[in-house]
């Protein structure tokens, strides 16, 4: 192995040049020539001798003498050289010259390089002073033999007697040793960094080290094992509990492990256990050997600066010295200018553990670094190392593997029959056993022995420091493991009070110990500790703390104030997330640093939900109560004396003052706060917190659909993000976890309860914008939730409205619709089922009127007055109302009794009528004297289920009914088209016909009726109202049909452009032919294939692109070889494309591709180039006609597989749209339509002008 930096480098290069004198030799194998090789040799030497002088050292001798061959000296004349020894001559000076010259230039560079900074702040140990060793003259006490040891001018060898100390014998120098060193034996070499450093380094450096060097975290344990350097067995049961034990503490704390480094003893122990962690791949345990530099079996080959050295972790069996363990990761090879001596580590190991112990072990607690000790066999420097530790100032806990052997057997025994006291009267009894047993252990004398003895008194005085570890079974039955030893040793002997446990034992992710040790009965938490442990729990992703944390009392409620939740999302811990990206979307050119609101957040909510969602965070309610609840945060941060350092931390470092705030009603602003965790999971991609936040609070099955949307929308976002698709995919799992979670719950719910699981999926929830579950399923596109039965039991009853029929109903609402007395055969539902039916606000209204005007006709007062209370308490329960006082503070957690009214999103508006009382219900009371009286009043529902309808009241449910709309709006729109077919198809005059006027009026009033939708949409913002109403795709377009027809009639009306208008209605009318689609997507049969064919045109358009490129590259090719003269004109594009595309259909136009020429006078002359055609119109026809139509094919086929398997989901899905649809829709169809839009408008101008409650918002529904 070639040492760079030796000081006898100029020797191999002069060895190397020797080799090239041995070829001048093989040339001079006449005698003749032994003269001239001696020449050679001479002019050479001469050469080198100068060239060495030069750049050489002077201290450094050369090996080759400059002699005169005797021949030469003798002789006064010589022969003439031969050519081939004059050029070989040439060739060895300059390549002397050249070697020399570039081991000086190397030198030169070297000393001009800057020293990296390991070079800077490292140093090894080099011995100054021979001293000879009282046992060998020939070698110095620091183990060097008397021929290699160095000598230095001016210092003297010492005397026998003289003491060796390595401060004053030894000078530092910069190190010579740094790297990393690839062990070798393996799959897979394993690697490890190392350096050689001096014993008196100070340990700030070793962590500046270790953190920014090496980039390793600071420890939050760090393990330091103690032990025998030489090998020993282990039995089979106590080195698996050790190595299992180890490693799990090791790994679930984050620990750091001390070792000696070596692959002897205990440290190969360790190593073995190392190697069982590098089996399972989870990454490996931060393990630091520190072992003596001066006992490293090859450590010269070690040297160098910043090498990569392969090497085997097999020692020889004769040497003395000892290789490093290939399991370790890191090692510190400590150098006092020793040889083969051990101890030479042992002070600086000390003082890095003392100093990592005084290290803050996290930012947000007050405690230092644990440090613990774990004893496994040893010899006499064991028990004085256990003594130290005990003895320390902190002390250190110690723990004692009992079994190991040794010292730790015999450490085990006396702590076994210690007391507590000063005096030990049984270990006093038993002090000769001991003493013989010390005696034969250690095979040493009778004084050391008893020396050893009173060490052993002297640890026994610090019992509590000691917790031995043996392999019995508990009385519970469970064994005992090493980890669980090692953690509850630490708390024992620190005396740590709660809080700073509870803080350990979140740092290391151990809540098993802090479920035995720290949640015990009795235990007393000062105010606000556990509000920081949750805390901490929640922004490291704790999930089994959280668990805890909630099982011990910490009430969400209190717990969850703005700053926090707000700090939360700023926090830098967990994993990673798209919340940056999509945050950049909603708030564009954000500085770095930025620390995001609340309102950032309901932006991003609103974004990902679509829709009419608007987040509580973005409404203008709350606002105010977070200017204020903000402001009076930053008041008590200004209050405090870490203001300052609050102010310019960051937002991670708000938890230091928020755990201190009182808690209020003003802060106390989620009443669901389990919802906001969830949000705030699901948009922080913590998957199992999220599923944690789902289990605990109300609104499960609302929760599981607004987590479904969010990660759908995330991973949509991902996708048009360019991220990894391994986060597209991971978020789409995540959502479709939660959407089998929603379905199972409601499959659940409705075999336990089919009714109150319908009213779950109608009631409107005021902490989710108002929305209901059905409204939410459409907006997660979940379309297993609307095809379940429950969702259609309710479809179905708001589809038929107060009709019950069971056969042939489309054909008896026809008939209704033309003979209208035919309405009196009808079957209708009672009035206590009407009363169970979600209803619109209108209907609300209208019902209410009518049922006070029977009432008052048929009913007496007391009926009536029960009649009332009983309708009000078997109406909807509308989830999450609030009472007036809080309304501006506080989200409710009750359930309201209210009447239900039904969006065209699905969702479920209820309120309460005029006069009748509103209950409260809470879902967290488990009492059943709240439903008493609606348990009381079930048997009178039951007698008075099938009270008959009055004939005002049938016609009312008759023509409201969303199947009589439909049927209604289906009928006049066939009217419609034959009418317009009428006025396109025969000639138009001057004048409108009546059948032209009715499709005008139609149309126009079509046109006010999608006006009127856009207006009544639930959002705000205009621009918000038309995105919700163009997400069903047949609005736009039917938008775009009417205001082409308007621009059509616009020319129509004008005599000299009466024919454009004209062409204008005969195209228009294609789409209302097209718009029949929407029609028959109500169909269950032809409805998905509707759907297919919505899908097949989607996908057909990227076919088209494709289908373009193809017909315009053989389109012009054709057109200029056949037609070299064109002029430019625009009918080129249409010659291009004309042929091609009709090809693709079967005409192929033979004559026209390759038409004759040249062969008769009378054709024309051949262009040229002429033959070329029909070769590129076969080349097209291949590509286009074979390969492209069957690749759109197949992508029709795999479309048509994939919309089948779930047509009847689709179907489903389908009609849930067309219900709300046309349960919103007015009675009368277009153009009839004009008279509703005219009813309901004065209506609202007149309960506008009257004050009147239940018309908050503009709306035209009769």
């Amino acid at each position: 192995m070639v040492v760079v930096d030796s000081p006898l480098a100029p020797h191999k290069y002069l060895r190397r040049i020797s080799k090239d004198f041995s070829t001048v030799r093989r040339y001079s194998n006449t005698p003749g020539s032994v003269s001239a090789a001696s020449a050679v040799r001479v002019s050479t030497s001469a050469f080198i001798a100068a060239e060495a002088g030069a750049h050489l050292p002077k201290s450094t001798p050369l090996d080759t003498p400059v002699a005169t061959p005797h021949g030469i000296r003798k002789r006064r004349r010589m022969r003439k050289r031969s050519s081939v020894s004059s050029t070989l001559s040439k060739v060895l000076i300059l390549n002397v010259r050249d070697l020399l010259k570039a081991h000086a230039a190397s030198e030169h560079s070297k000393e001009h390089q800057p020293r990296s900074w390991i070079e800077t702040n490292f140093q090894k140990r080099e011995c100054i002073k021979f001293i000879p060793c009282p046992k060998d003259d020939t070698k110095c006490c620091c183990g060097q033999a008397q021929v290699t040891h160095q000598t230095i001018q001016g210092i003297e060898s010492g005397s026998p007697g003289d003491l060796w100390l390595p401060p004053k014998h030894t000078r530092p120098q910069p190190t010579d040793a740094y790297g990393t060193i690839e062990f070798q034996g393996g799959a897979h070499p394993t690697k490890a960094q190392y350096v050689r450093l001096s014993f008196d380094t100070r340990p700030e450096l070793l962590v500046q080290l270790f953190t920014k060097e090496w980039n390793l975290e600071l420890p939050k344990l760090l393990i330091t094992v103690q032990g025998g350097k030489a090998n020993f067995d282990l039995q089979a049961k106590l080195k698996k509990e050790i190595r299992k034990g180890l490693l799990k503490a090791a790994k679930t704390t984050g620990a750091w492990i001390f070792t000696g480094g070596t692959n002897t003893g205990v440290t190969k122990q360790v190593g073995d256990a190392l190697l069982l962690e590098g089996q399972q791949r989870t990454g490996r345990v931060v393990s630091i050997g520190i072992a003596p530099w001066g006992i490293v079996e090859r450590n010269h080959e070690l040297l160098g600066h910043n090498r990569e050295v392969p090497c085997h972790s097999i020692s020889s069996p004769r040497s003395k010295l000892a290789v490093l363990n290939n399991r370790h990761a890191y090692f510190l090879l400590v150098d006092n200018g020793t040889q083969a001596k051990y101890g030479a580590e042992l002070i600086l190991r000390r003082k890095l553990e003392k100093f990592i112990s005084n290290l803050k072990l996290h930012p947000f607690t007050h405690s230092s670094t644990p440090v613990v000790c774990l004893v496994i066999e040893g010899g006499t420097n064991t028990i004085r190392a256990v003594l130290e530790y005990v003895t320390d100032s902190p002390p250190v806990p110690v723990v004692v593997c009992d079994g190991s052997g040794r010292a730790a057997d015999l450490l085990a025994f006396v702590h076994k029959y210690a007391s507590d006291g000063e005096e030990q009267p049984v270990l006093e009894s038993m002090r000769d056993y001991l003493i013989g047993t010390i005696q034969k252990t250690f095979e040493v004398g009778l004084d050391q022995a008893e020396k050893l003895y009173q060490e052993l008194l002297q640890c026994t005085r610090n019992k509590n420091l000691i917790t031995v570890f043996r392999i019995q079974e508990k009385p519970e039955g469970e064994a005992q493991e090493l980890d669980q030893t090692i953690l509850t040793a630490l708390f024992k002997s620190q005396h740590l009070s709660p809080p700073e446990q509870l803080s350990l034992a979140l740092t290391w992710n151990r809540v098993d110990i802090a479920r035995s040790e720290i949640f015990v009965y009795g235990q007393e938490w000062p105010h606000g500790a556990l509000d920081e442990a949750m805390m901490q729990a929640l922004e490291h992703d704790r999930i089994d703390f959280v668990k805890l944390l909630l099982e011990n009392g910490v009430s969400m409620k209190k717990f969850l104030t703005i700053p926090r939740l707000e700090e939360l999302y700023n926090t830098k811990h967990g994993p990673a997330n798209t919340l940056g990206y999509i945050l950049r979307d909603v708030r564009p050119h954000i500085p770095k640093g930025y620390i995001y609101t609340l309102h950032d957040i309901g932006l991003v909510i609103n974004k990902l939900m679509g829709g009419a969602y608007r987040s509580y965070y973005t409404r203008r309610k709350f606002r105010p109560i977070y200017a204020k609840v903000m402001n009076s945060y930053a008041n008590a941060c200004r209050k405090s004396s870490t203001y300052q350092y609050q102010r310019y931390a960051g937002a991670n470092s708000l938890s230091l003052v928020t755990g201190l705030l009182p808690f209020t009603s003003e802060m106390a602003l989620f009443e669901f706060p389990f919802n906001e965790l969830l949000i705030w999971a699901v948009l922080t991609k913590r998957q199992q917190m999220a599923l944690l936040m789902w289990t605990h609070g109300e609104e499960a099955l609302a929760k599981s659909l607004v987590s479904c949307k969010l990660y759908k929308a995330m991973a949509h976002e991902a996708a048009e993000d360019d991220l990894d698709t391994e986060i597209y995919e991971e978020l789409r799992s995540y959502a479709k976890e939660f959407e089998s979670k929603g379905n199972k719950l409601l499959d659940f719910s409705y075999r336990q309860d089919a009714e109150k699981a319908q009213r779950l999926l109608t009631c409107e929830l005021h902490s989710w914008s108002n929305q209901s579950c059905l409204s939410l399923a459409v907006a997660a596109n979940h379309r297993a939730l609307l095809a379940h039965p429950c969702s259609q039991v309710i479809l179905a009853d708001l589809w038929m409205g107060g009709l019950r029929t069971r056969k042939n109903t489309n054909f008896k609402v026809i008939l209704g619709l033309v003979m209208p007395l035919y309405i009196r055969q009808l079957d209708f539902k009672s009035k206590e089922e009407l009363q169970q039916m979600p209803q619109t606000e209108e209907e609300h209204l209208e019902n209410q009127n009518l049922d006070n005007d029977d009432s008052d006709r048929s009913q007496p007062d007391a009926e009536s007055a029960l009649l009332k209370a009983k309708r009000s308490i078997s109406l909807r329960y509308r989830m999450g109302a609030v009472t007036h006082n809080r309304e501006k503070a506080l989200l409710a957690d009750t359930y309201s009794v209210r009447d239900t009214k039904v969006h065209e999103n699905g969702k479920a508006n209820l309120t309460a009528g005029a006069e009748e009382p509103s209950f409260k219900v809470s879902l967290t009371d488990s009492d059943p004297a709240q439903f008493r009286e609606f348990f009381n009043l079930s048997e009178y529902n039951e007698i008075k289920q099938h009270q008959p309808l009055r004939l005002k009241k049938k016609f009312h449910e008759f023509y409201t009914a969303p199947i009589t709309k439909f049927w209604a709006d289906s009928i006049a729109y066939m009217f419609f088209l034959i009418m317009f077919s009428f006025t396109v198809l025969v000639k138009m005059g001057p004048e409108p016909r009546w059948q032209e006027w009715y499709s005008i009026a139609y149309i126009t009033t079509l046109g006010f009726e999608k006006v009127r939708e856009i207006i009544s949409s639930e959002p705000v913002a205009i621009t918000h109202k038309f995105s919700v109403w163009a997400w069903n795709m047949w609005n736009p377009c039917d938008g775009a049909a009417i205001i082409l027809f308007l621009i059509g009639l616009a020319f129509r009306f004008r005599p000299n452009t009466m024919d454009i208008g004209r062409v204008i209605y005969c195209v228009d009318s294609i789409y209302w032919y097209l718009r029949i689609l929407n029609i028959l997507g109500v169909n269950k049969y032809l409805g998905p294939l509707v759907t297919m064919m919505g899908k097949m045109v989607k996908n057909m358009i990227y076919f088209v692109v494709l289908l373009a490129v193809v017909l315009m590259s053989f389109g012009v090719s054709r057109q200029a070889i056949l037609y070299p003269n064109s002029e430019p004109t625009w009918r080129l594009i249409r010659e291009v494309t004309y042929q091609p595309y009709f090809m693709l259909y079967g005409e192929v136009f033979a004559d026209d591709i390759d038409p004759p020429c040249g062969e008769d006078p009378r054709q024309p002359a051949c262009v040229t180039g002429h033959w070329v055609t029909p070769i590129t119109m076969s080349m097209y026809l291949l590509i286009a006609n074979i390969l492209l139509i069957n690749l759109l094919i197949a992508v029709f086929n795999n479309i048509f597989n994939e919309v089948n398997s779930v047509s009847h989901q689709v179907w489903m899905f389908q009609r849930f749209t067309v219900v709300m649809e046309y349960q919103q829709k007015p009675v009368l169809p277009p153009p009839f339509i004009a008279f509703c839009h005219f009813y309901s408008l004065l209506k609202y101008c007149v309960r506008k002008a009257k004050g009147e409650p239940g018309m908050s918002k503009f709306s035209f529904v009769p």
